[in-house]
């Protein structure tokens, strides 16, 4: 066993994994800045369950440095979409809609981070996947409007809401991130 193979182990043995932090308080549980805390709602759509695109979906998430608190895979029903979707009930398109998002598994998921609201529409770009930049979720695997990927949300307000719609409050894992200074500083 190598130098820092001992000294991990010596860690382990006094109940100090890893090569240690830095002197001083440790972390509680959920004690990242309220700045820190933001969240927003991401659903990958049937569409990208179908064509196994839900990992691409999270790895650009956690690429970014962005916290998964809460992911379930689900057969949405038309009373939860009836819900998340409610002011486009009247649209024309609306039934096609709901046939698209009960037409197969999706996964929805709670992302939290700092700006994550802003930042994820700006990662999973245009709705129309034709004017969506590549680089962008629905720039880079979205063929067509009517099949586009990912939702997220569009602002702080509309985030809590939606959460409230897919998942129940003991479903959100309030968990600490050993990379929170790397990511965003001391």
């Amino acid at each position: 066993m190598g130098s820092l193979g001992r000294c991990l182990a010596r860690g382990l043995l006094r109940g100090q994994p890893g090569l240690g932090r830095p002197l001083g308080p440790p972390r509680r549980y959920g004690s990242a800045p309220p700045e820190l805390r933001e969240q927003t709602l991401v659903l990958v759509k049937p569409d990208a369950v179908q064509r196994r695109l839900v990992g691409d979906v999270i790895r650009r998430f956690e690429r970014r440095g962005f916290k998964l608190v809460a992911m379930k895979l689900l057969q949405a029903d038309r009373g939860l979409l009836d819900k998340h979707y409610q002011q486009l009930r009247q649209k024309p398109f609306y039934p096609a809609l709901l046939s698209y998002m009960t037409s197969g598994p999706l996964v929805a998921m709670v992302w939290e981070g700092y700006n994550v609201v802003r930042s994820s529409r700006a990662m999973v770009g245009d709705t129309n996947s034709a004017q969506a930049a590549a680089g962008t979720i629905r720039g880079d695997f979205s063929m067509h409007v009517s099949r586009n990927v990912v939702h997220a949300s569009d602002s702080v307000e509309t985030a809590l809401q939606e959460i409230g719609f897919w998942f129940q409050r003991d479903e959100l894992v309030a968990w600490e991130s050993s990379d929170q200074d790397y990511t965003y500083g001391p």
